[in-house]
């Protein structure tokens, strides 16, 4: 993939940034921090060069000012919320986040329940909290929120939330997942240090949509592909053309929610420090581009991706995806000017597919070079594939066997003859594990999982659907997949 992004500048420019606005409000900044802080993938993918850690990074060029506080809505600890991408809920997410930054030497205050009611599952997560040495802090519903902003900015409103005790100039405000309630409490917080004398000020960090990057281009056509399903809309921001005179982007629900927020502003300090929602941002990601060709492509083939993934998702049905959603992504692609024909892997491996009559598989390696696999009796599409592409980054024979019998056929009699499998073909789980057995012994197979980094940021199309096994080992490997939303068979179910 070639590099469109300065990660480096990124890490600079940023935290310089912040630093600045911190300055600017007297010493202490609220920072509302949307998006992903650990494993932001889809930055990384639409911006190369971007470092999936990038984030926490930069906060941690600035942990002796800076502390965390999460945010988690009460409702959803009710509800179990469960992260789609991970599998855990809201609650649980909150303790692997709390360990997360820990780990990275960063303090973490507290943990607000957000539109708290009392409910008993909030109760007793609080007392779980509570009991680990966890400071936690009850914020209430507010009617009207967030229109009725004379109640909303007065003791029975704000007033009523308790007051996070906070030690640094720098809060970050991070939530789970989106609705957690992480604006209201950064506002909440410039509430209460008001009535205390304290100077603090406010401000909001996420990536997408870039501002200073046009309305159409590509990276922020990609942030609408990722938020399809929530209705998302990047627009110009008319209180920043109509107070400056200069063209910015930025997404329906700021824009819509500032009147509302720079009105709380003027209640609480007499006056705005904002004059539209891009004043609000910190994002300094656009300045560190520094191949516009680059990222415009790598943003379109993330376009198609999300556009493959939603297909993929309708057809499990293990996540609701409209029809309006796909018709969204449809149109996205053709505001960009591209089809599923821009990703070569997709015509590869359902050429093999048709070719053989069977499930196939294809990865483009990073010179371009197209390989394919296709389902034998001893491997699956993706196992073939995946062996294939090592040859060819190792200069070895397609002829020579990587897996030595000897080490195949305990395998496959260890599937089908105890653990109950029809099919005796290898996952890609086992074709690696079974690899690294021989590359004890076999140089070949030595050198061809020394080349394993080298997938990482390949495209992959397969034919059908995958096993979860097979989804989690590309997703390890790094590599960007994308499937016809078909299964291998027309069965009800399927594992």
């Amino acid at each position: 993939m070639k590099i469109g992004f300065d990660n480096e500048k990124y890490l600079q420019t940023q935290s310089r940034h912040i630093q600045e606005r911190i300055r600017n409000f007297g010493g202490k900044l609220y920072l509302e921090f949307g998006g992903k802080l650990f494993d932001d993938y889809h930055a990384s993918r639409v911006l190369p060069g971007f470092q999936p850690d990038s984030k926490i990074r930069m906060l941690m060029q600035m942990k002796e000012d800076a502390e965390i506080i999460l945010a988690i809505h009460a409702g959803d600890i009710e509800k179990n919320k469960v992260r789609g991408d991970l599998g855990i809920t809201y609650e649980m997410d909150v303790l692997r986040l709390i360990d997360a930054f820990h780990s990275c030497g960063l303090f973490v205050g507290g943990v607000v329940l957000t539109r708290f009611a009392d409910q008993p599952s909030a109760v007793a997560y609080q007392k779980k909290l509570e009991a680990l040495g966890i400071k936690v802090y009850r914020h209430y519903p507010i009617s009207g929120y967030p229109a009725n902003i004379p109640l909303i900015v007065s003791e029975e409103g704000f007033g009523k939330n308790e007051y996070i005790e906070t030690e640094r100039p720098l809060v970050v405000v991070t939530a789970p997942g989106p609705g957690s309630g992480k604006m209201a409490v950064c506002l909440s917080q410039l509430f209460h240090e008001h009535q205390r004398g304290i100077k603090a000020g406010y401000a909001k960090f996420e990536t997408f949509p870039i501002w200073n990057l046009p309305l159409r281009h590509p990276v922020n056509v990609a942030y609408e592909a990722a938020t399809a399903d929530l209705n998302d809309v990047n627009m110009i921001d008319p209180f920043h053309l109509e107070a400056y005179g200069v063209t910015t982007v930025n997404y329906n629900r700021d824009v819509e929610v500032f009147p509302v927020l720079k009105a709380m502003f003027e209640q609480i300090y007499g006056e705005s420090p904002y004059q539209s929602p891009t004043d609000m941002g910190v994002n300094m990601a656009g300045n560190c581009i520094v191949d516009d060709a680059a990222t415009s492509h790598a943003a379109c083939m993330e376009i198609i991706r999300r556009y493959y993934q939603a297909l993929c998702d309708r057809r499990k049905g293990t996540i609701s995806v409209s029809e309006d959603c796909i018709l969204k992504l449809e149109l996205l692609m053709k505001q960009v000017g591209i089809s599923a024909a821009d990703r070569p892997v997709i015509a590869a491996a359902n050429q093999r597919a048709e070719e053989t009559g069977e499930p196939a598989a294809a990865i483009e390696l990073a010179d371009g070079t197209i390989v394919t696999g296709r389902t034998t009796d001893l491997l699956g599409p993706s196992s073939a594939m995946l062996l294939n592409a090592l040859k060819v980054l190792s200069g070895i024979d397609d002829a020579v066997n990587l897996i030595a019998p000897s080490v195949l056929e305990p395998i496959q009699h260890l599937k089908v003859d105890h653990l109950g499998n029809h099919n005796p073909r290898l996952h890609t789980d086992e074709v690696l594990l079974a690899l690294s057995i021989c590359a004890a012994q076999d140089e070949n197979a030595e050198r061809a999982m020394s080349k394993l980094d080298q997938l990482k940021g390949c495209e992959v199309h397969s034919s059908v659907l995958l096993s979860s096994v097979d989804e989690n080992i590309f997703k390890k490997l790094g590599v960007n997949l994308t499937c016809e939303p078909k299964y291998e068979t027309e069965k009800l179910f399927h594992k």
